[in-house]
This record gives C-alpha cells, sequence and structure tokens, in this order.
C-alpha cells in the first residue's frame, strides 16, 4: 500500500493508513493488539486536538488483559501535594475532571471497542498548537521514512525538525516537538539562494514582502550608490512590538563572518518573560550616521512608536544616536555586556570573588545615590583602582546603569545578565558561519520560528493549565488566573515573601498611610504609603514601577488592609495570558506620532492589523471558517467604496502621489 506526502511515495501497513484516516471512533471498532490500540486512541485524539493517557487495566484469571480504558489526559483532578518538599520544577495543575473515556474489551487475542465517551469539559488544542500535545510528541515511521534517505553522517541531527516542517507544510504538523526528533532523526542541508551580493537581498526582501504584505525593509546606500545598511522585520514583528515593544535591546555584539557587517537585531520580552524579535540589520559600521539611518527607519517601520526603555553596549556614535533619534526613551546599558567588558579590563580582580561581590552589588543592591556613591568609593579604594581608566568611564556613566539613578525606569526585567547570554546563544552562529547575505536572514528566520514556536507552546501551556498554588484562596487565585505561568512564579514569590517583612505605621493622616518595612536580616528601611480613597499603593523600592509587578513590601500593605484579589490598576496587561488580544493606542502615542510629523494613520493601521491577524488566525483552521472571512472583506470594502470620507482621503493620497512623480521627473 502507498501513502502520498508532499509528493513522497512512502510504503506503509495497511493500519497505519487506516489510523490515520480516522476521524471517528465507534464502538465494535478492532485492533490486533495493545499497541495498536493505542496508535489508534493517540492518533485519533491528536486529530481532534487533546492528549490521552492510559487508565485502569483489568485481567482475568491467567492475568491476561481483558480490559483496557484510556483516558483524556484531563481525567480527575491533581492530588495535594507536599509544599514542604522540596522540588526543582513543579508540574502544572491541566486536570480539569474531564469523563471522555475510550475502552477496549479483549476476546480472544482481539481488541474491540466496547465503550465510548466523547465528552470533553475542555477546549481542545488548535492546530498549530497540537505539537505539544504530550501523547502525540512521538515519531510516527512516515516521518522517519521522509528523512531516512535523505541523511548522512555529516547532517546534524538538531536540523532534523525544521526539515521535517518544510515536509509537512509547517512545523504545527509533524506531530512532535524539536526535543524530540533530536535524537532521532538528522536531515540534509538546505540548499541556499545563490547570490550573496545587496541585489540578491533586496530581491529576496521583494519576494518576501510579496507572501507578507506586512513585511518592510530598507536599505541606504552611501555617494557611490552602493548599499551599505540594511533593515527588515515581518509582519508579526510588528504585531509583537506594538505588544512588547515598551522595551527593547538592542544589541551589535554579532557581526558576519563573510562579509565584516554587524548584525544588529532589536530584541524584547514578551508575556513569559522570553525573548521576542522585533526585527534585525546588517550595519556596515558603528558611526552616528548609521545608527541615526537605523532607529528612523525602526521607528518607521513600528508606526513611530517610541520604546519606554532601549538597553545597548558603551558607545559614543549609538548614545548620540538614541539622543537624536529616541527622545522619549531612557537609553540603559546592558549589564551583561558590561559583565563582558569587565574581564577584558580589569579580569585580574574581576576573578576574584571579593571584588566580585563588591562590584556587583554597584549594579544590584544599591537603591540610593549615596548608598552607590559609598559603595563604590570603597570599591576602588580597597582594591587601589584609582587610576583604572575603564573604571572611570563606567562611573562617568553610572546613571545610565547603575538602579540607584533610575528605579522609576521600566527595564521589564532586562537588566538581568541572562538576558544577554540568551541573545547571544540565539545569534552567535551567525559570527561562526560563512553564509552570504540571503543565507543570514534565512539563518534569521530560523531563529524567529524558534523564538515564536517556544512562545506558543508557553500560552499553550497557560491555556490548559493553572499553577499549583501553595493557598487556594485570595490573591493567590486571581494572581494565576490572571497572569502568564512565568510571571506567576515571579508574583508568587513576592507575595509568600511578606511573612519576612515587618511593618509599622509611621502616619496616618485619615486616608494617607505611611508605612516602614524591612525584612528579616536586612538593614534597609523601605517606605510604603498607601491611601484607603483610591486604594494605590506605592513602595520606596520601586519595584512596579521598574518590572510591573507589586513588591513584597506593597503586598504586605494589601494582605493588612484584607484585599483579597490584585487591584486593577496593578495588573500590567503586558504579563497576562491576554497581553496580545488586544491592542488600544493610548493619546500619549497619537501625541508622540504628531511630533514626529507623521498622522495617526500608522495607529489606526496597526490596530486594525491587531483585529485582523486574530480574525484571519481563526478563520484559517477550516475551510467554513475561511469562506465567512473572505466573505466579510468583500462586505466591507464595498461599504469602505461608498464612504464619501474614505473615498475623498484615498483621493487626496493618489493626488499627492501623481504630484510627486511629477517633481521627480521635472528634477531629471
Amino acid at each position: 500500500m502507498d501513502y502520498t506526502c508532499q509528493g513522497k511515495i512512502l510504503e506503509r501497513s495497511d493500519k497505519e493508513e487506516i489510523f490515520d484516516a480516522i476521524d471517528e471512533l465507534k464502538v465494535g471498532m478492532e485492533v490486533s493488539n495493545e499497541a495498536e490500540a493505542y496508535n489508534l486512541c493517540n492518533t485519533y485524539a491528536f486529530r481532534k486536538g487533546f492528549s490521552i493517557r492510559k487508565g485502569n487495566i483489568r485481567r482475568d484469571a491467567q492475568n491476561k488483559v481483558r480490559q483496557r480504558d484510556y483516558f483524556c489526559s484531563k481525567e480527575g483532578f491533581q492530588s495535594d501535594e507536599d509544599l514542604c518538599e522540596v522540588k526543582k520544577m513543579r508540574r502544572l495543575d491541566t486536570r480539569t475532571g474531564c469523563k471522555a473515556l475510550i475502552r477496549f474489551t479483549v476476546d480472544n487475542g482481539i481488541w474491540k471497542i466496547s465503550h465510548i465517551n466523547l465528552d470533553h469539559n475542555h477546549e481542545f488544542a488548535k492546530p498549530e498548537e497540537r505539537q505539544f500535545l504530550r501523547s502525540g510528541r512521538h515519531i510516527p515511521c512516515v516521518r522517519a521514512a521522509i528523512l531516512g534517505p535523505k541523511v548522512d553522517e555529516s547532517t546534524r541531527p538538531t536540523k532534523s525538525y525544521p526539515y521535517l516542517g518544510k515536509k509537512f507544510g509547517n512545523a504545527e504538523n509533524v506531530g512532535s516537538t524539536n526535543k524530540d526528533c533530536h535524537n532521532y532523526l538528522q536531515r540534509n542541508k538546505e540548499e541556499m539562494l545563490e547570490g550573496g551580493d545587496g541585489q540578491s537581498l533586496i530581491n529576496y526582501f521583494k519576494h518576501k514582502q510579496m507572501e507578507d504584505p506586512s513585511f518592510f525593509y530598507s536599505v541606504q546606500v552611501d555617494q557611490y550608490n552602493r548599499i551599505t545598511n540594511y533593515f527588515w522585520r515581518d509582519g508579526r514583528s510588528r504585531l509583537d512590538y506594538d505588544c512588547f515593544g515598551d522595551v527593547v535591546c538592542f544589541d551589535t555584539t554579532f557581526r558576519t563572518k563573510k562579509y565584516n557587517l554587524i548584525c544588529a537585531p532589536f530584541v524584547g520580552v514578551n508575556h513569559h518573560c522570553k525573548n521576542v524579535l522585533f526585527g534585525c540589520a546588517f550595519v556596515s559600521d558603528e558611526s552616528t550616521d548609521s545608527f541615526v539611518w537605523l532607529f528612523e527607519t525602526f521607528l518607521e517601520s513600528m508606526g513611530y512608536k517610541q520604546p519606554k526603555t532601549i538597553f545597548t553596549d558603551v558607545g559614543d556614535a549609538m548614545a548620540n544616536a538614541i539622543a537624536v533619534m529616541l527622545r522619549e526613551t531612557r537609553h540603559r546599558l546592558c549589564i551583561w555586556h558590561i559583565s563582558k567588558n569587565a574581564t577584558q579590563y580589569i579580569g585580574s580582580h574581576y576573578s576574584n570573588h571579593e571584588f566580585k561581590e563588591h562590584f556587583n552589588k554597584c549594579f544590584h543592591d544599591c537603591l540610593t545615590e549615596a548608598e552607590f556613591e559609598a559603595t563604590w568609593n570603597d570599591l576602588i579604594r580597597k582594591f587601589n583602582l584609582e587610576n583604572n581608566s575603564w573604571l572611570q568611564e563606567l562611573n562617568s556613566l553610572r546613571e545610565k546603569w547603575c538602579p540607584a539613578f533610575s528605579l522609576d525606569t521600566f527595564t521589564a526585567n532586562f537588566r538581568s545578565s541572562n538576558r544577554g547570554e540568551s541573545i547571544t546563544s540565539t545569534f552567535h552562529q551567525i559570527s561562526t558561519k560563512t553564509m552570504d547575505l540571503i543565507g543570514l536572514v534565512q539563518h534569521y528566520e530560523k531563529k524567529t520560528k524558534v523564538v515564536r514556536s517556544a512562545e506558543l507552546e508557553e500560552d499553550f501551556r497557560c491555556k490548559n493549565g493553572m499553577p499549583h498554588l501553595r493557598a487556594n484562596s485570595g490573591i493567590f487565585k486571581h494572581a494565576a488566573s490572571e497572569y502568564t505561568i512565568k510571571m506567576y512564579s515571579f508574583f508568587e514569590n513576592e507575595l509568600m515573601s511578606i511573612f519576612g517583612v515587618r511593618m509599622i505605621e509611621v502616619g496616618n493622616d485619615g486616608n494617607q498611610y505611611i508605612y516602614e518595612a524591612i525584612e528579616e536580616g536586612h538593614p534597609r528601611v523601605y517606605i510604603i504609603e498607601y491611601n484607603s480613597a483610591t486604594s494605590m499603593v506605592s513602595c520606596s523600592c520601586k519595584l512596579f514601577e521598574s518590572i510591573g509587578l507589586l513588591c513584597r513590601h506593597a503586598l504586605k500593605v494589601l494582605d493588612l488592609k484584607n484585599f483579597t484579589s490584585i487591584p486593577t490598576r496593578y495588573i500590567v496587561k503586558r504579563w497576562t495570558k491576554g497581553a496580545k488580544k488586544r491592542i488600544v493606542e493610548s493619546s500619549d502615542l497619537y501625541e508622540s506620532s504628531y511630533k514626529m510629523g507623521k498622522s495617526a494613520q500608522s495607529l489606526r493601521l496597526s490596530e486594525l492589523m491587531h483585529e485582523g491577524n486574530n480574525v484571519f488566525s481563526i478563520g484559517s483552521l477550516c475551510d467554513s471558517g475561511t469562506r465567512i472571512v473572505k466573505q466579510k472583506l468583500v462586505e466591507a470594502m464595498k461599504l469602505l467604496e461608498s464612504d464619501e470620507e474614505t473615498t475623498s482621503m484615498q483621493g487626496n493620497l493618489n493626488k499627492v502621489d501623481d504630484q510627486f512623480v511629477r517633481d521627480v521627473l521635472l528634477d531629471n
């Protein structure tokens, strides 16, 4: 029996082919053994969008299987665990008490379905999420048969998953994750497009723009009409920036091996506290002019919405460009880059544990300017570093890296050195591989897919499971329902830490309360202010201002005031499960856009892109959904063509375009 998949003819058994074709299970269906019974149920479950697990088994007097149940993986409820037991990882509570069941009865070696309950009490996984279903994460023989003839001993196993995704249309259709494929399959190397010059790259960008109308690219040429700088981003990056573009890391660490170009990705933090990519650039030099062009181009591609904070390495040219183009953005220096530079300029001291402890205190533990000055001066004197020029320069830039000077700057926890390491692990291959320009862009695209797949998996986990709560009440429940799993773990840590906070009231004028708090074992005093009329609370540690989560000191006050939920104003949407559901443009963004000399059209376009992306994603799940979306688009176009304001604006735009063409012809 032949089986056709993406043009490849594969040998398969009759039963495997039947399993793949099954849309429904019926009482009376038969298979030959337990493995086939499991595969039948698992294949059906994967096609529907749920995961299974083996349930009850009954045996006869001879210990032969007489009956076997297969449950939905969400059957039952998770048993209470000992919270005192130390565990490196606590599993999510994914059980919902689902009653779905498939029962086989065994008679004379024949496994027959004798009972079915297909009523689930939960959502099914979407097609793009099915790759994360636990029981579906296996390596079927059809995948192995595709890859087998294509690999040789030099093929790297890490490339197997992208190859399967390509063969099956996309990664969602593979039925397993990258990790599952890593140790089992290998893949052949992809053929690179010929031609690594600038024009080939522009042609490639044009091709991408045809595939994705929201794809954006721009190039800069020198006085000899030679292309020097490139920037590009796809449509999804624009949507991600609208959600998470408040903090951006601009990294110029990486250089291409073949052309010695600077590869400069724009990276952010999503609602799972993982990297999200906003775009990338190839820059020929680190001059102020190049960075000014790049930042202006980046803003243009993002509707002129400026980030609240940008993290970079040390550099005068970059700092000058940021001062010119990102006037509303706070410029911060990346701690990871400073730590890397420290090994170069003060390596002998940096390997000293005592020195490193003092050095790190300047970066993480100083909350006032006076405290920083005392700590820094003590460091310099103790290790006789008064004449070290690198430390002198670093001290002159202290307002850009020391938290004592910028506690109210929103950083989304980007100050963490792990963030820099994560970015480096994503892009370090660009500096080591000899690729042409198109190959480098494709390498970036592959990394983007990996990053987005990780986000999709986290979204799936958040939708299908809840963290195991330390206390099944009040603020714990509210936080778990709002925050993503990762952010809930951060919040829970702060909430549990209130038991180590000692607090006294030092002021009260009726509505406004002032408290002083200390943490056990630490001398630092924190000042918390609370307004009973507005439920506003603030703390001198400024954790909420810098990260967007309430600190243990503020939570201590809310607990004292018997709050059973987090006040709405203190739930920052970018950290919630619904961070990407809807984007509402604020009046501040419109004002910012006008300051840049641009209309509000780009902001309206951004909002429509978000709404449209959600509609298109849902509509594309099936043929009927696609028909509905296309029908409504036709109706929307007719309404636009009959709208006077829209047609008038379109006519004015055409006149501007015609005048531009005439001006160009006259100039030539």
